[in-house]
């Protein structure tokens, strides 16, 4: 009974540090937030800290750890899957889904807002960096990946190389959600979303119908 209460303290120790860091590093920054600060915080020692994580780092990555990330979440692998019948369909559905995290989860939005925005790479955040590249580099093989798949079955020639045209899917969707971030009122994330994907498949020669392209047509036809 004594162990078990003393390894739930811990964790409780150990979620509270995290928490901390959270609000921390959203309010001023990765760098410009130290340890004691998130001690402090926390209601705990620094020694507590340096019992739980090897440094700031490791804090970091345990913090981005707790949350399921966009991009993280799309179903990258099902979409590549050999019986999937619209691949593009799924990476659709995937990032709407990431999209809705970002307008409901706001533990999700937080800890986006502090990858994308609050982080410097320096020297002793270089794991911090790699974690963010290896993240965006599978999600980029992946929409690849699904591209190269829906245009053989489609009989679509590319009108750029696979690579790029998945790089600039990547580049479309973290775009959105980063200058959502800065200023939510400014347009409804998970329509815009939808509609903008639509339109860039659109550009690579992939025929899908807008969300709601009969209706504005029919109030476009009534106004002229």
């Amino acid at each position: 009974m004594v162990a078990r209460r003393t390894k739930e303290e811990a964790l409780a120790t150990r979620h509270r540090l995290l928490d901390a860091a959270e609000l921390l590093f959203q309010a001023q920054g990765v760098s410009q937030t130290t340890l004691q600060q998130i001690a402090q915080q926390a209601g705990a020692t620094r020694g507590a800290i340096y019992w739980h994580f090897k440094d700031k780092a490791d804090l970091f990555n345990a913090m981005m750890e707790r949350v399921i990330l966009p991009l993280e979440t799309t179903p990258r692998a099902a979409a590549t899957a050999p019986n999937v019948e619209d691949p593009l369909a799924e990476i659709e559905e995937g990032m709407v889904h990431a999209l809705n995290l970002m307008t409901t989860d706001l533990q999700v939005r937080r800890v986006f807002d502090i990858a994308t925005h609050k982080v410097e790479y320096t020297h002793d955040m270089a794991s911090v960096q790699q974690r963010h590249l290896d993240a965006r580099n599978a999600c980029v093989a992946d929409f690849e990946k699904a591209l190269r798949m829906a245009a053989r079955r489609g009989r679509i020639k590319l009108p750029v190389p696979g690579h790029v045209a998945a790089q600039g899917l990547h580049a479309l969707i973290s775009g959105l959600i980063q200058n959502w971030l800065l200023d939510p009122e400014a347009f409804d994330l998970v329509p815009t979303g939808r509609r903008t994907f639509r339109v860039y498949l659109a550009g690579l020669g992939f025929a899908r119908p807008q969300p709601g392209a009969a209706a504005a047509a029919e109030a476009e036809t009534v106004v002229v």
